[in-house]
């Protein structure tokens, strides 16, 4: 069933489709952010080990946010790995193990990677299609993005 919202069908599919891109972002960067919370050694082993467990739980909760909005805008939600991997625009590294620095560096550009397309989503969402709500979700996500990006550049100093 269609919502009647106030946002045409047509509208509807795109931010439907926009939300799966992003969907498909987060759960990258989450799966990177989980190996590399699997896979740091060496100095500020724990700190770095905390500090990546709590940077995945917090996606944990934007990626059920951005899933479930899918579905209050009528949409079905992606849920394979398969699918994920054809919509992100996160990129992958299979079979590499960086060291720590390296580590914190790799997630820093993807999280500046998503504050710049969120910021083009944000526009889209208001401009194109009317759908301050969805602004807003994307707009919130953003600002965690900012944080965790912040947090990462003083690490890296």
């Amino acid at each position: 069933m269609i919502p009647k919202i106030g946002i045409s069908e047509n509208h509807l599919q795109k931010i439907n489709n926009l939300l799966s891109v992003i969907l498909s972002d987060e759960m990258m960067l989450y799966i990177k952010t989980r190996k590399f919370h699997w896979n740091v050694a060496g100095e500020s082993f724990m700190e770095l080990h905390k500090l990546f467990e709590s940077q995945y739980a917090e996606l944990e909760v934007v990626i059920d946010a951005v899933a479930e909005r899918i579905g209050k805008l009528g949409g079905k939600t992606i849920g394979t790995m398969n699918e994920f991997s054809l919509l992100s625009r996160i990129v992958e590294h299979p079979n590499e193990y960086p060291v720590r620095k390296s580590m914190l560096s790799e997630l820093l550009s993807d999280h500046e990677m998503m504050i710049a397309e969120l910021r083009k989503d944000i526009d889209l969402c208001i401009n194109d299609y009317h759908d301050a709500g969805t602004a807003d979700l994307l707009t919130g996500i953003l600002q965690q993005h900012e944080t965790i990006a912040w947090i990462m550049r003083r690490y890296l100093g």
